[in-house]
């Protein structure tokens, strides 16, 4: 993902296809994190991913740690750290480290995760309370979807106006 619609490379099993043409391999590796980072605020993904193979090993431990969640979820919160990562590179004012400041996001987004999760499982403890709805009878649902008929019937009779004011003040 990223903001310009192209697939950012997050994870290389080797060296990314430019670098091992231009011999960046190793430059890409000895360049700091400051650089890096500079170098994702012009849009380099090849920096990005830099980023990503020095720290996700400690954003996904973190995370893990933080946010006690299942393993997926863990995983889309480091990749959203990353994306995040991409999105403000160019924000980023140097008062501390490029690594405290990724898991300072990483941080905001797991905490944004288990808020989320924890008004998910209320919300769900409050559904599994509530009584089930009746089921109507066959009579009842007949008896139902007749008045239903007769009340389109009547309000199709209706000239358009009082259509419109009928159902803007009783429906809608």
């Amino acid at each position: 993902m990223s903001s310009g619609g192209t697939i950012l490379p997050f994870r290389r099993p080797s060296a990314p296809p430019q670098a091992a043409q231009t011999g960046d391999a190793k430059g890409l590796a000895q360049l700091g994190d400051d650089a890096l980072l500079a170098a994702c605020a012009v849009g380099d993904a090849g920096a990005l991913a830099g980023l990503y193979d020095r720290h996700q090993g400690g954003v996904f431990r973190f995370v893990s740690r933080v946010s006690c969640g299942p393993a997926g979820d863990v995983e889309d919160l480091v990749q959203c750290t990353f994306i995040e990562v991409w999105k403000s590179a160019a924000r980023f004012h140097k008062k501390g480290s490029v690594r405290s400041w990724i898991f300072g996001i990483s941080a905001n987004l797991t905490r944004h995760y288990v808020r989320s999760e924890l008004r998910r499982r209320t919300a769900m403890v409050g559904f599994a309370d509530r009584p089930l709805a009746e089921v109507a009878t066959p009579d009842q649902s007949l008896s139902h979807a007749q008045t239903l008929r007769l009340l389109q019937s009547a309000v199709e009779s209706l000239s358009y106006e009082l259509r419109v004011a009928f159902v803007m003040c009783d429906i809608e």
